[in-house]
């Protein structure tokens, strides 16, 4: 499928709240739910909210024009992602792979194809809970680490009076990056959007992405755009499977989005390898709670066909503004299923 990658540099730190909404905690993905709102609003702001909408949420049966993943680190030019669920943790006799929440895109590539790897040329950062190259941590360091920051609340109105509070973010290191894909179902969707895309993101880069925007947090500058095929843009150009070898393996979809399943989606939900999660949060502007969701989590690997996925309405009881859409279509990269030993 055509794609546009698209690459951030973050510009100090971030706050990705956690779903239980915690301030001494933080998150180390932007979940694809939380960004398709944030280029939804950028998309109002440079006029072109309605036609937004109807190229997605409201796309009916004929699926969405644009599908976007979840954003995910990256190192240098190394992509991290959630592996799939069925190929790690990994097999190993010192490496407690167990540990990395997050590998780079090219070893999930050489798993998929069944190629060996070699324990002894990894590490796993414990301050990130990354899998890095042996050496690489010590060379540039972490690609990014959790802290506390203090801030404090003055009161205008007793002079003197003030309230500490401290709030969990994400700092990266010099080098490390955001990055994340929008999946088009044909070249002349990408023709479309691919540009309007990269404006929305232009225009958040100023605004911020995540929480404590009015701090300055979540800015960053757009590193850069790439076209390609979804699979080659996430996994790199490499070894592919024998057209006679993928005919005969059974082939899985690994998720890079949270996903809710359409009515059409064919899925076997006795098999595969499924993580659950949990989604809230407020209406932007009102501060009131959406309707809690039960979605698919990034990571996840389903069976069956092509999963789709849906956006509906999470606005709370009474809330008539306008709709508020949460989106739960899926952005997957079809690889072969073996079960989990």
């Amino acid at each position: 499928m055509p794609a546009l990658l698209v690459k951030l540099r973050p510009e100090g730190a971030w706050r990705i709240g956690p779903g239980s909404g915690a301030r001494g905690r933080a998150e180390r993905v932007l979940s694809s739910d939380t960004l398709y709102s944030a280029v939804t609003q950028a998309m109002g702001a440079l006029g072109w909210m309605e036609p937004w909408l109807a190229a997605t949420a409201g796309a009916g049966e004929g699926g969405p024009a644009v599908k976007l993943s979840s954003l995910f680190p990256a190192q240098e030019e190394n992509l991290l992602a959630p592996p799939p669920a069925h190929l790690w943790p990994a097999p190993a006799a010192r490496l407690r792979t167990g540990g990395a929440r997050l590998i780079p895109t090219s070893l999930i590539r050489a798993l998929s194809l069944g190629e060996e790897w070699n324990e002894d040329q990894w590490e796993v950062d414990g301050s990130s809970e990354c899998l890095l190259r042996r050496g690489r941590r010590r060379a540039v360091g972490s690609p990014y680490r959790f802290a506390l920051r203090r801030q404090a609340a003055v009161d205008r109105l007793e002079p003197g009076r003030v309230a500490l509070h401290e709030t969990a973010c994400i700092e990266f290191a010099e080098g490390a990056g955001l990055w994340c894909v929008a999946e088009f179902p044909g070249d002349s969707a990408r023709a479309e959007w691919a540009p309007r895309i990269e404006a929305a993101f232009r225009l958040l880069a100023d605004s911020g992405l995540g929480g404590e925007r009015r701090q300055g947090w979540g800015r960053f500058q757009l590193d850069r755009v790439e076209s390609g095929s979804l699979s080659d843009l996430v996994l790199g150009r490499g070894r592919a499977a024998t057209a006679e070898a993928a005919a005969a393996e059974e082939r899985g979809w690994w998720l890079l989005s949270l996903f809710s399943p359409a009515e059409s989606d064919k899925i076997d939900w006795t098999r595969g390898s499924v993580r659950m999660v949990e989604r809230g949060g407020r209406v932007a502007g009102s501060g009131e709670a959406k309707l809690h969701s039960r979605m698919v989590g990034e990571g996840s690997v389903l069976l069956g066909g092509q999963p789709r996925g849906r956006a509906w309405n999470v606005a709370p009881p009474g809330f008539d503004a306008h709709p508020v859409w949460r989106s739960g279509f899926a952005v997957a990269i079809e690889m072969p299923w073996r079960a989990p030993a």
